[in-house]
């Protein structure tokens, strides 16, 4: 089984968009220019989302301009419809992300349309980005539990995940969005996921809620998984989902794969200053505690 491991680097874009207090574009193009010479080959820049609802990205446009894209590593952005789409394309995005929930509840109340209706959103965001030479990546959110509705059957994620990829989506990752997994949790539902799309084309997304994202992490790979979702400092939350705490932190994931012996070509060190700096910023101490450690050394 390949040992490598692909991080999806998402502080950009989900580590800041539930933050308080503003954020300058400078400091965001200075995040992802950073985030660029670790060695991450993923780098999730930002959203087209509506500022209204999302005032923290509103500069989306100015953003995605002022970075410099590195040969070799993808600048992937999240759109919720043509419109978002529209914009994205105007300053040259590549590779975008959709995204929905496998609970109807917390879907109408992220996005205001049931599972079904966004999915009917997104076909005309996959057809022309397939005419246009462009990726897309899908998110499942609440795959193990929802503020709302408590449990969600894993029969519902099959469902979205196998709706996603089907539309065209390359990659569809599953997302933990209040933090409640546990390892043999995770385990099954990426299992059954797997069943209905290939595990090459799946991808994790843990939040650190109960302590639990490293651990699902493992779970998940030792189950085959080779995609994991994380932010630099453990930056982030859900504006949707109260009391949800940060993703897990990319420094911790990259020290868990590295000791167990899966490659990632990022410098963790690097990575650490890049949290701290971050942390710095946010007015507040790194969210990880490798990126601690290692300051203490």
């Amino acid at each position: 089984m390949d040992d490598f491991v692909r991080i999806v680097e998402v502080g950009p874009r989900d580590g800041l968009q539930n933050e308080a207090q503003p954020v300058s574009t400078a400091d965001k193009i200075e995040l992802i220019r950073q985030l660029s010479l670790t060695g991450l080959r993923s780098i999730e820049a930002t959203s087209f989302v509506s500022p209204r609802w999302v005032p923290q990205l509103a500069d989306a446009a100015e953003v995605y301009a002022g970075i410099e894209r590195r040969p070799g590593i993808a600048y992937p952005v999240l759109v919720p419809n043509e419109q978002g789409y529209d914009r994205a394309r105007a300053v040259g995005v590549e590779e975008v992300a959709v995204f929905t929930a496998a609970s109807e509840t917390f879907n109408r109340t992220n996005t205001n349309a049931g599972i079904d209706e966004s999915l009917a959103r997104f076909a005309p965001i996959l057809a022309r980005a397939q005419a246009d030479g462009v990726k897309v990546r899908g998110y499942v959110s609440t795959v193990l539990g929802c503020p709302y509705q408590g449990e969600v059957a894993v029969s519902e994620v099959v469902r979205v995940a196998r709706a996603l990829h089907d539309m065209g989506c390359y990659e569809i990752s599953l997302g933990d969005t209040i933090g409640v997994g546990t390892p043999r949790k995770a385990r099954a539902m990426l299992h059954a996921v797997a069943a209905e799309v290939p595990m090459a084309a799946l991808a994790v997304h843990f939040h650190d809620t109960y302590g639990q994202a490293l651990a699902n992490i493992d779970a998940c790979l030792e189950e085959g998984v080779r995609v994991v979702d994380s932010a630099v400092s453990g930056a982030g939350g859900c504006p949707y989902a109260k009391g949800a705490s940060g993703n897990v932190a990319s420094e911790d994931v990259v020290y868990l794969l590295h000791g167990i012996g899966m490659r990632t070509g990022i410098d963790l060190p690097a990575l650490a200053t890049t949290g701290r700096w971050l942390a710095a910023r946010l007015g507040r101490q790194t969210g990880s505690k490798t990126g601690k450690a290692l300051a203490a050394t």
